[in-house]
């Protein structure tokens, strides 16, 4: 890998780790598009450590006072508030996709990066997008999360390990279709992605310095960077996508996925691109 391909592709992992049109789908594309290769599953989710830094800056205050309620509330029922259930919460929900991604790692890095269930998976979950905007009543805040939302976010979020679905994108629809508001819904997206993508950039940083075939080899200094990258963008795509998602549809990138996905299946019949 050069330096070029890790300071546009850790900025790539920055602009679309938050939005749901799934990092990894983008960075699978480009990475083909614009350089022939595969970044590789392992320098996708090491790099996705600098955006969940992100994550951990920006709701730092809420981050503590989460873990902090959990702890108090281990002994002190009187401690037992919002804070300390959603602790749970992400526990809870995080356990299936610790699950099947351990079981399937190796599927991940290979079928799994394939362009053309890439490029469906972009189309089809548009869909899903806009029957959760269609559907969602939008009426619950987070005061009102429970066990049973986050159980059933944390199992949408199984299906971001298939590049092109969108973390945020399953989760956040998952929470429309629960009925929370998208404010909300994305906020504990976010809280929840933390413990899941923290785990697998470490468990895969090892992999990103020898690909072993199923991707350019980056440097440490270039995943440094990459990382780094992402991190200042991923802070102000959080800001960004969270000002948006209180006033706007979901819709808006539910179409750009449908443009993508057809652009990539085009560029795959016509040979431009190779989808292995």
């Amino acid at each position: 890998m050069t330096w070029a391909q890790a300071i546009v592709l850790g900025a790539l992992q920055g602009v679309t780790e938050f939005l749901p049109i799934s990092s990894s789908g983008h960075l699978r594309i480009a990475s083909e598009l614009m350089f022939g290769d595969d970044a590789g599953a392992s320098f996708t989710a090491v790099s996705q450590l600098g955006t969940e830094a992100a994550v951990l800056v920006y709701f730092a205050r809420d981050i503590i006072r989460i873990v902090a309620a959990w702890f108090r509330g281990l002994t002190d029922r009187a401690e037992r508030g919002l804070d300390y259930r959603i602790g749970w919460y992400v526990i809870f929900a995080t356990i299936p996709i610790g699950v099947l991604g351990f079981l399937l790692k190796d599927q991940i890095r290979t079928v799994g990066r394939n362009l053309w269930l890439v490029a469906t998976v972009l189309i089809v979950f548009a869909g899903v997008i806009w029957l959760a905007e269609r559907y969602g009543t939008k009426q619950r805040s987070m005061q009102q999360l429970t066990l049973r939302d986050g159980l059933v976010m944390g199992l949408a979020q199984c299906l971001a390990l298939i590049p092109g679905v969108s973390r945020s994108g399953a989760t956040a629809s998952a929470g429309l279709f629960l009925g929370l508001e998208r404010e909300a819904a994305f906020r504990f997206s976010f809280l929840l992605a933390i413990p899941a993508v923290t785990a697998s950039g470490l468990f895969s940083l090892p992999d990103a310095f020898d690909p072993s075939g199923e991707g350019m080899e980056a440097t440490g200094p270039q995943l440094l960077v990459a990382t780094l990258v992402a991190f200042v963008i991923g802070y102000a795509s959080i800001a960004w996508l969270l000002r948006f998602v209180s006033s706007h549809s979901m819709n808006w990138f539910g179409a750009y996925r449908v443009i993508l996905g057809l652009t990539v299946m085009g560029l795959l019949s016509a040979g431009v691109i190779s989808a292995t």
